[in-house]
């Protein structure tokens, strides 16, 4: 069973376009900051990544934008692995909920092991699994 990860935080004015509310591009960039969150707290954060030259990249991604997020408004960023597609690539959901637990969007990606040095994927490694919580069974 997968990990669920979860992240708060609040929205702030720097989140927002003319509109007075979250402008879709930041969508992409508050559920990436969720993601290193919890990779960087299972160990496989930025530093990792850049002493080993190996890191996550995002191949796909499918936004659902169902309710606005406005200024100061508390959410909390829920993850997910979905387990792997192939030798390769693993599905991950995210979600947003609102205070009231009402989503206001969803994420699904799909995700490889890049590494940058040979500058293709590769399957993933133990320590990467366990980051993300998709831990393989024995």
């Amino acid at each position: 069973m997968p990990t669920l990860f979860t992240y708060e935080m609040t929205v702030l004015e720097h989140h927002l376009d003319t509109f007075g509310h979250v402008n879709n591009a930041t969508y992409l960039q508050i559920y990436e900051e969720a993601r290193w969150d919890f990779v960087t707290k299972n160990g496989f954060g930025y530093e990792r990544v850049r002493r080993e030259k190996i890191g996550p990249v995002i191949v796909e991604a499918h936004v659902y934008f169902r309710r606005e997020l406005k200024n100061r408004d508390k959410i909390v960023i829920k993850s997910e692995s979905t387990g792997m597609k192939n030798t390769f690539l693993m599905g991950m959901k995210q979600w947003i909920e609102k205070e009231d637990g009402e989503v206001a969007s969803r994420l699904e990606i799909v995700v490889g092991l890049f590494d940058m040095e040979k500058r293709t994927l590769i399957k993933p490694t133990t320590a990467w699994l366990n980051a993300i919580g998709d831990i393989p069974n024995s």
